[in-house]
């Protein structure tokens, strides 16, 4: 198992108080991405207690290792996170997405200090995070670049030519660079395979020269074991894709596109901290009855 018992545990409770901090956020700001951020809340605590390299007292150490969401909409969970990081001051999250508040729905990397880029602009991030990857093979670097994708966002041909890119430039170096898709099978108009079709997902990932690895992006050591798999590196670029669920922990929103972007009334509200807190404590419970 890539997780300790401990760890898996210690894990597991940062990713509940995410979780519970996003939906906090999106109260105070009267709406927000919730269905998309909490997909991918998994992702993010493993990649930023665990897996990247990232030092919060120097998040601009050059050696550090980059993060780059594209899927930018997330930004009402990435506050949240930058705050439980100390990178934030928590009351700020009050202000998101209010006038005069630097923490716009789309998160600045000029404002909002240790974030490794701006994105918003679906496909864009692709290609950032390849110009990372390859400026610190070119520099001698030995530091990854992080590249997390939505599954809608990947309609843009933008996410395809620098995926055929990654894939030529691995020779080059490019294959420090490990790409995250949120697989949460639903964007802003419905279920993808309705909107447009991306199956077979995994199939076109391998065709465009990456060694592909399909996982359920909720399950913390299985996520872990992947993650391992593509640090220890190959021939090739990897693409994990995380089989995950949109607006997950809530009984609303879980696996619901609507949930896409939204706001709570009262009511939801406190629907969702009690739905959060059982899911966190189921999943807390499996850690501490499995872990090893």
């Amino acid at each position: 198992m890539a997780l300790t018992k401990q760890e898996w545990i210690n894990l597991e409770q940062k990713a509940a108080e995410l979780r519970d901090l996003c939906i906090d956020t999106v109260n105070w700001a009267g709406s927000g991405h919730w269905g998309g951020s909490s997909s991918v809340a998994d992702i993010m605590t493993l990649l930023y207690y665990k897996y990247a390299k990232f030092d919060p007292k120097s998040p601009d150490d050059p050696d550090r290792d980059r993060v780059v969401v594209s899927k930018g909409h997330a930004g009402i969970l990435l506050a949240p996170l930058f705050s439980m990081l100390g990178l934030i001051d928590r009351e700020q999250l009050k202000t998101f997405n209010l006038t005069g508040s630097k923490l716009g729905i789309h998160l600045d990397s000029n404002k909002v200090h240790g974030l490794d880029s701006s994105t918003g602009s679906l496909g864009h991030g692709s290609s950032i995070a390849l110009g990372f990857a390859l400026a610190g093979a070119l520099q001698g670097k030995s530091y990854k670049s992080f590249l997390v994708l939505g599954d809608g966002e990947c309609n843009e041909g933008s996410v395809w030519e620098a995926a055929m890119a990654t894939s030529h430039f691995a020779k080059r170096g490019a294959t420090n660079l490990i790409t995250i898709v949120d697989r949460n099978h639903n964007m802003i108009d419905g279920n993808t395979e309705d909107v447009m079709a991306l199956e077979p997902f995994a199939d076109k990932w391998t065709a465009f020269g990456f060694e592909t690895i399909t996982v359920d992006g909720h399950d913390l050591p299985k996520l872990a074991e992947a993650l391992e798999t593509a640090l220890a590196g190959g021939p090739k670029p990897f693409c994990i894709i995380a089989d995950t669920i949109k607006g997950v922990g809530v009984s609303f929103s879980s696996g619901n596109y609507k949930w896409h972007y939204g706001a709570l009334d009262e009511a939801k509200y406190n629907t969702a901290k009690k739905d959060l807190a059982e899911y966190a404590k189921t999943r807390i419970e499996r850690a501490e009855k499995e872990g090893k």
